[in-house]
């Protein structure tokens, strides 16, 4: 098989942006060559209510719901979907300042960016 660059990004939450303290609850990852856009997720709410008890749990998990369906594509990506995948992947990557946020895009190479996204899932979120 021949191997494929392909980039990622860790969706995390940071609660309490003056403590600096974050949790990661996410990862996307895109491959050009494989035409592949991919997210998965994972919410530790005993850990996030750690770090926070206030935190809005809902607010979290509908954000990374619309997360997931730029990732997808379709009607549920609202204007999103027109964009092709690395257009998507850039826009969900670009800096914010909310709760929940990309963390750094990085790089690799991959065979497989669908298994690629279970391995960092379980790697950098489980």
């Amino acid at each position: 098989m021949t191997r494929s660059v392909f980039e990622y990004a860790v969706i995390r939450v940071i609660p309490r942006p003056e403590r600096g303290e974050t949790m990661n609850v996410g990862v996307v990852v895109y491959c050009r060559a494989k035409d592949f856009l991919g997210c998965r997720t994972h919410v530790d709410e005993e850990r996030l209510r750690a770090l926070d008890r206030r935190l809005d749990l809902a607010g979290v998990r509908s954000a990374l719901h619309a997360v997931e369906c730029v990732c997808r594509g379709g009607d549920a990506a609202g204007q999103a979907a027109a964009e092709s995948p690395g257009s998507r992947f850039r826009w969900l990557t670009a800096p914010r300042s909310t709760v929940v946020q990309p963390g750094p895009v990085h790089a690799g190479l991959t065979d497989d960016p669908a298994a690629e996204l279970d391995r960092l899932l379980h790697l950098l979120v489980r």
